[in-house]
């Protein structure tokens, strides 16, 4: 068990990809342990699970300190306290402090519901994304794993699940399909970074 990495994952909503992890690391396929569940929300159902999983979580807010690098030390200084290896983003919707993607560079791992670089950027989130692919007429979409950094879904991408565009979609039938593969991709990927098996490098 000791050789198992310790997984801190960041959500903002019903944390469902966060459950996709916790299955995956109880299954045997994930070869890690998700041990600390951060929230910039409150009311997030993903604190809901976390507490059924019996997972230490914390709800971290920036404005609750005196400024932005206080409430980026204090972060890593829990993240560091709880001897995290990774970080995984499922579906936080803020980006880390610098603070913490300096400390944890090529060990945050991000999943996009769609096939960046294509709507991805500040804003591009849940619905907003479905509903852009379906107004641009492409034919397909899916989900992406990259590597999170100062940018919102900018970082090095490392795996992709396309999704074909149905005619008849809406953005909820769609977000739907899409999201079946990112609860496939997101786990694979983690595995894959621990692994070591994709090539990381600073450019």
């Amino acid at each position: 068990m000791s050789n198992r990495k310790k997984i801190a994952v960041f959500i903002s909503g019903s944390g469902s990809n966060m459950q996709a992890l916790i299955d995956a690391s109880k299954s045997g396929l994930l070869t890690a342990d998700i041990v600390w569940v951060v929230s910039n929300m409150r009311k997030a159902f993903g604190l809901k699970r976390a507490e059924k999983e019996q997972i230490e979580s914390f709800v971290y807010k920036k404005k609750s300190y005196d400024s932005p690098q206080i409430a980026g030390d204090d972060l890593l200084q829990k993240l560091q306290e709880r001897h995290i290896d990774y970080i995984a983003l499922a579906g936080y919707l803020q980006l880390l402090p610098e603070v913490i993607v300096k400390e944890f560079k090529g060990r945050i791992l991000n999943i996009h519901p769609a096939l960046l670089p294509k709507y991805g950027g500040k804003g591009m989130y849940g619905q907003h994304v479905h509903k852009a692919v379906l107004e641009s007429g492409d034919s397909e979409s899916g989900a992406t794993a990259h590597l999170a950094d100062e940018i919102y879904d900018n970082g090095k991408i490392l795996e992709q699940f396309k999704v074909p565009v149905l005619e008849s979609d809406t953005p909820e039938t769609l977000a739907a399909r899409v999201l079946e593969q990112e609860h496939k991709l997101f786990p694979r990927a983690l595995q894959e970074l621990i692994k070591g098996k994709y090539e990381i490098n600073d450019g």
